[in-house]
């Protein structure tokens, strides 16, 4: 493959569920991922990258479909052990996810980078499509809330979201450089779309755009760039966007994600239940394509894909 044809922009589950649509709906090789690692973070004494994972697992077919996160058909032996020894058990591990966490800190401390163990595992889970940690440095989103400042997975699982958000924070990002392969993937000459997944874009894509240069790498880019709206009827499918949205007093509206995003998106792919807002939209200079964007079942997933490329195909060159 001389470069991927499509390269999408990920947090987690909603970033992974757009991305198997492509996956599946291009050749398995024309993929790149560009993906969230502001949520990671050290756990009894293991590197978890949980956004990276969700995608890991997605491609490669090893998804949980009952939660939404982790591997199916887990068993938790684990956690149930810990617990007994009086360990800490607020975030939860699977036996078989615990494996990925136990060899990446391994990989990790002997001097590999947080990209060459991520295509290490791809190679392993039989993953064609590239999926590229948006950095190898430490970037840590913190959340300046009510109860004060808390890193990510205190607040999204520890406290469950229940803190009021007055800021959002990525440390380390401003001295970050962008992953292993993310400006080959960028600049490559087949290009055809690039695609801001349907993850949280104040939580999730924000931590990827902050990285120097990363910005300027896609107005650069020969291909448009494309957001889809992570609302559908005005509210998330799932996770606190529509809520820390309101909490930072931002209008809950697609109108505000374009606006987050103006400068550096081409075109912005509206739920249907949304529609309404197309006029508002394109009054700020960005096409709308108008879409069902729910994606339950794998058709859904694919046929979203279809729309963005399709949408996309419009700013290729004859």
């Amino acid at each position: 493959m001389s470069g991927p044809r499509v390269v999408a922009i990920s947090g987690g589950v909603g970033g992974a569920k757009l991305a198997l649509g492509f996956y599946r709906v291009l050749p398995p090789d024309s993929l790149a991922v560009i993906v969230n690692t502001g949520d990671d973070f050290t756990h009894l004494g293991l590197h978890v990258s949980p956004d990276v994972d969700t995608l890991l697992y997605t491609l490669g077919g090893l998804a949980n479909p009952d939660l939404g996160w982790g591997r199916k058909e887990e068993t938790w032996a684990f956690m149930r052990a810990l617990a007994h020894l009086g360990g800490d058990t607020w975030f939860r591990l699977g036996d078989a996810d615990l494996a990925l966490h136990v060899e990446r800190t391994r990989r990790l401390a002997r001097g590999e980078s947080l990209s060459q163990v991520t295509a290490a595992v791809a190679r392993r889970f039989e993953i064609a499509a590239e999926v590229l940690p948006m950095s190898d440095d430490a970037v840590r989103t913190r959340v300046s809330t009510d109860a004060g400042v808390l890193d990510f997975q205190e607040y999204f699982v520890g406290r469950q979201c229940r803190p009021v958000v007055n800021a959002l924070n990525f440390d380390g990002a401003a001295q970050a450089r962008p992953g292993s392969g993310i400006v080959t993937a960028l600049s490559s000459p087949e290009i055809e779309a690039i695609v801001i997944c349907p993850s949280n874009p104040y939580l999730s894509i924000a931590p990827i755009l902050a990285l120097p240069g990363l910005v300027e790498l896609l107005r650069r880019s020969k291909a448009p760039v494309i957001a889809v709206s992570p609302l559908v009827g005005g509210q998330a499918v799932k996770g606190p966007t529509a809520k820390i949205m309101a909490e930072m007093e931002i209008p809950v509206s697609p109108e505000s994600v374009v606006r987050h995003y103006q400068g550096v998106i081409d075109g912005f792919v509206l739920d249907e239940r949304d529609a309404a807002a197309a006029g508002a939209i394109e009054g700020c200079g960005v096409p709308v394509r108008i879409a069902d964007t729910l994606m339950n079942t794998l058709r859904d997933k694919e046929r979203l894909a279809e729309t963005c490329l399709a949408f996309a195909a419009g700013w290729a060159p004859a």
